[in-house]
């Protein structure tokens, strides 16, 4: 994936991961940025920053999502690399109530089915093109003290699989980009407000959402599947499929040390 003159569009562009992605696809020489954020205004705010332009979507809306793909489509001739970036988490287990369960789903993973409904028979015409989807490190382990991010995100990661295994030999290349512990409003929303998912990140390296940015373009460039920020997660992952009930063990562990 070249990002010199490419065309992008970065969902939940307003601030976090999405707003890093701006700025770097930006600095890396792209024809056209489109920020997309259901906050309309922090992507403008974005987009006069660094030159990209700004449009308002809720990624859960599929006519929203198509429209957005028309719309860079007749204005630019293409989109060369869709990131499906938008993510929320609720911080709750078996509690979590039903509307939570099904916005976690829209957000987490019917966003990138809409997106990829939308942009991949473009891609597939022309022949190349390129989607990155925004999982998580929860996506390939699990998110303690978040039952509908964890079950979201692995569904996430499972869709991407699906999409470069029917797609990579129509020159669609397909990443997921697997973050641990990212300094977002998310993370720190989590954080402030005791929630376990956001406490066990912590006990992780902390990134920078530009680090995260740095990843994403080099990952692009290798033409990687896994993205992955925390190089540890390739670890941990290695250690869970090797071990389950050990790996499962050491999470009660962790969930027994953070409530006690």
């Amino acid at each position: 994936m070249r990002l010199a003159d490419a065309v992008v569009v970065v969902t939940g562009g307003a601030s976090g991961i999405g707003a890093a992605l701006v700025r770097r696809f930006v600095a890396e020489g792209a024809a056209a940025v489109v920020v997309a954020d259901l906050d309309e205004a922090g992507a403008r705010r974005v987009a006069e920053e660094t030159g990209a332009e700004a449009h308002g979507i809720d990624v859960t809306d599929e006519s929203a999502v198509a429209t957005l793909i028309r719309d860079v489509l007749d204005r630019h001739g293409r989109v060369d690399l869709y990131c499906s970036n938008a993510g929320i988490a609720t911080g709750t287990g078996l509690e979590t109530s039903a509307a939570d369960w099904s916005r976690s789903w829209a957000v987490n993973v019917m966003a990138h089915v809409y997106a990829a409904r939308a942009v991949l028979p473009s891609m597939v015409e022309r022949g190349s093109g390129h989607l990155l989807l925004t999982c998580s490190a929860a996506g390939l382990l699990t998110a303690v003290g978040d039952v509908p991010y964890t079950v979201s995100k692995h569904a996430a990661v499972a869709f991407a699989e699906w999409l470069s295994i029917m797609y990579g030999d129509q020159g669609i290349g397909v990443s997921a980009l697997c973050p641990l512990a990212v300094e977002t409003p998310m993370y720190t929303a989590g954080l402030a407000s005791g929630h376990v998912l956001s406490r066990v990140m912590a006990a992780n390296a902390l990134l920078q959402p530009d680090d995260v940015a740095e990843a994403v373009v080099s990952g692009l460039a290798g033409g990687r599947f896994l993205i992955l920020p925390h190089p540890e997660v390739a670890d941990y992952y290695r250690g869970k499929a090797a071990d389950p009930e050990g790996w499962l063990a050491a999470l009660r562990r962790v969930v027994r040390k953070l409530a006690g």
